[in-house]
């Protein structure tokens, strides 16, 4: 009995795999989202102003970290909880394959968030700067900063709680 119980238990990491299935399919909603902000961006060119293209490109830049952000999780998410993915000879295999822990992926997780914050704060600050318009209240940006500045303390919270754990002599 105990046999079979330990057998359920450890087949149901299975039950990961469709989330990990519908991650490649939130993968494809970004190439969409991407593709949409390039083709504006693209028939917009000549008569947008230099601003307004920046924060174009960041909007860019911000869809594709969040695209890396799901490729760790997925491809770190599924070789941890579920099964090794066998692609070792595959010459395109990204070096950190295979070798991201769940303690590593937590620290490329926050260190991606954090770099989405922050450039979703200078494209904030960049509305606040155009002459005669205020998108966000001062009390809106100073949560944005707060809420940016408490992933930041996280993210070294994290590393230093690591390094701990790393220096503790295992069992």
């Amino acid at each position: 009995m105990e046999h079979l119980l330990e057998k359920l238990i450890f087949g149901s990491r299975w039950i990961l795999a469709p989330m990990y299935l519908g991650l490649v399919g939130g993968l494809l909603f970004m190439l969409v989202k991407f593709g949409q902000e390039f083709f504006h961006i693209l028939t917009h060119i000549i008569d947008t102003p230099e601003r307004d293209v920046v924060l174009s490109i960041l909007a860019l830049v911000d869809i594709t970290l969040v695209a890396n952000l799901l490729i760790m999780v997925i491809f770190s998410g599924y070789e941890n909880f579920v099964s090794k993915i066998d692609v070792a000879q595959h010459v395109d295999r990204p070096d950190w394959m295979g070798k991201v822990d769940y303690s590593g992926l937590k620290m490329k997780l926050i260190g991606s968030i954090v770099a989405i914050s922050a450039i979703d704060l200078l494209k904030a600050f960049m509305h606040q700067s155009d002459i005669g318009t205020s998108a966000l209240s001062n009390t809106q940006l100073a949560w944005m900063v707060g809420i940016h500045f408490t992933l930041i303390i996280s993210g070294v919270l994290f590393a230093v709680m690591d390094k701990i754990a790393e220096s503790i002599e295992k069992h």
